[in-house]
């Protein structure tokens, strides 16, 4: 998977690339899935949601420039897999879901991989988690019309925010940087992430920022 499907596409980030190669995908997914665990595609891991295409977490987790000591912040847990790959790379991760039933099976993936640096909790993250702001990095694994505000607040100066921006059918993965008070914005590759879900993503409610 690192040799055919990341380094490949570009992948260079030597930490990056050692973090995929440790993070065992096989850990992630349903049972019956296990065969496709290497695939370079994303997987259902139900209640709408999947697993990340392995190319789309090594491309995220580069342009968020991790380092030993940051403080990493994930919105859309999942089944874990992308807070696994930060959890390899920063001193601490915090990751929510909106579906409690995905942050159960994430809590139970990320023991089984040896994970403990984790914290996960279930509400709408589409606001962030300032109770354990600022981070170093925040990572949105879902898909949202545009970057929510409160997620750059609980930035920290010098800290980058990755994300899907854009539409329901495709986005961009996009970079912010924060520079004081000031924000530096970086367009990537095209993707396609499932959609964020709470008060500003694209489920229920209509996106407000």
């Amino acid at each position: 998977m690192v040799a055919e499907q990341l380094v490949r596409r570009g992948i260079t980030d030597a930490r990056v690339l050692d973090a995929m190669s440790r993070a065992a995908r096989h850990l992630f997914v349903d049972r019956e899935q296990v065969d496709l665990a290497y695939d370079d595609r994303p997987l259902p891991i139900g209640f709408g949601q999947t697993i990340s295409q392995p190319y789309m977490v090594a491309r995220a987790t580069e342009l968020a420039v991790p380092d030993a000591g940051d403080v990493a912040l994930e919105i859309g847990v999942g089944s874990g897999y992308q807070t696994a790959v930060l959890a390899l790379l920063c001193a601490q991760v915090f990751a929510v879901d909106v579906v409690s039933e995905l942050v159960d099976k994430a809590r139970a993936h990320l023991a089984g991989a040896g994970c403990q640096n984790v914290t996960l909790a279930a509400f709408d993250g589409s606001c962030g988690w300032p109770e354990h702001a600022p981070y170093d990095i925040i990572i949105v694994s879902a898909a949202t019309p545009q970057i929510p505000a409160l997620l750059l607040d609980e930035l920290r100066d010098g800290g980058r925010l990755v994300a899907p921006v854009g539409g329901f059918d495709e986005q961009i993965l996009t970079r912010v940087r924060r520079r004081g008070d000031a924000f530096e914005t970086m367009q990537d590759v095209p993707c396609r992430y499932v959609n964020l879900i709470g008060r500003y993503g694209v489920g229920r409610d209509k996106p407000q920022a």
